[in-house]
């Protein structure tokens, strides 16, 4: 795959890794783990309260859905960063993290 087909993606191979950084992720791993806990039992209830909506009037609500499309992208973002993937550290408050899927 070249350079210009992998973009922007998250999950791409470096070499190069920070000594600095991996001390600063045992700390910082702390941190955004208990925002992601939190916004995961958020997104959960969410997602109850979508399914509900789903039931009774048989479609989505967008509002949930962005909460809860958030809270996925995130959990992409932070996984990829404690699981020592990237050295890209994500802010400790939620941002937009594109996820695709790219057709074979």
């Amino acid at each position: 795959m070249d350079e210009q087909q992998r973009g922007g993606q998250l999950f791409t191979f470096e070499e190069p890794a920070s000594r600095l950084e991996l001390f600063i992720r045992f700390v910082y791993s702390f941190l955004i783990s208990i925002v992601l806990a939190i916004y995961g039992f958020v997104a959960g209830i969410c997602m109850m309260v979508q399914w509900l909506h789903i039931l009774i009037l048989g479609r989505r609500n967008s509002g949930l859905h962005d909460v809860i499309q958030g809270y996925l992208e995130y959990q992409v973002h932070v996984m990829a960063y404690l699981n020592i993937v990237t050295d890209r550290r994500p802010n400790i408050m939620p941002e937009k993290v594109d996820i695709f899927e790219q057709p074979k």
